[in-house]
């Protein structure tokens, strides 16, 4: 049987710490934060779901993924990964993946999702620092849908620690998040 592993992107975050909306900031490359984000993902991942907000809907346009627009994500990032959950469509694991992230290499979300079972968690590591996307068997579905407010899925993993699998990798760009128009400039040679 073939397992069925999806990618739920968060993407109703509201920039307040860069200024201005982050993810359609534009890289080197051409791309902004979020097409490139989302076509690593992508590549590796065929189900992905978006979590974001109205604001943001417009940014979606002639997409192969599905588009959920959270109108509560001013209740932090716990309950946005609630809201996405909901929509992981009987899959039997998922990575949750952060918008922000656009460096993470595509082989790096392939390995994760490898190695992903129905039972475990599979945290990625560079060094000795673990970075996202962390992925989750669908036994833990109930407990990140019973997220709320800004709290996000630390404690579940905490908790489970004999269910954990670390992955450890070669890519930086699983630590690198783009909050501030330093984090662009510095990271942008990664892209």
């Amino acid at each position: 049987m073939t397992k069925r592993i999806g990618a739920i992107v968060l993407a109703a975050g509201f920039s307040r710490r860069f200024g201005s909306q982050k993810l359609i900031q534009k890289l080197p490359n051409g791309n902004n934060v979020l097409k490139q984000t989302i076509e690593r993902i992508q590549a590796a991942i065929p189900n992905i779901e978006i979590v974001t907000t109205q604001e943001l809907s417009v940014y979606f346009t002639h997409q192969t993924y599905g588009v959920n627009i959270f109108p509560n994500a001013k209740q932090g990032i716990g309950a946005t990964l609630a809201f996405g959950i909901s929509h992981s469509n009987n899959w039997d694991a998922c990575l949750i993946c952060l918008a922000d992230m656009p460096f993470i290499k595509t082989e790096t979300y392939r390995s994760i999702a490898s190695l992903l079972q129905k039972s475990n968690i599979v945290t990625p590591w560079y060094k000795e620092n673990r970075g996202n996307p962390v992925g989750f068997g669908s036994q833990f579905f109930s407990e990140l849908m019973a997220l709320d407010g800004d709290i996000g899925a630390n404690n579940i993993v905490k908790s489970h620690a004999n269910a954990v699998l670390r992955l450890d990798l070669s890519d930086r760009g699983i630590l690198l998040d783009i909050d501030t128009p330093a984090d662009l400039e510095k990271y942008k040679s990664l892209a």
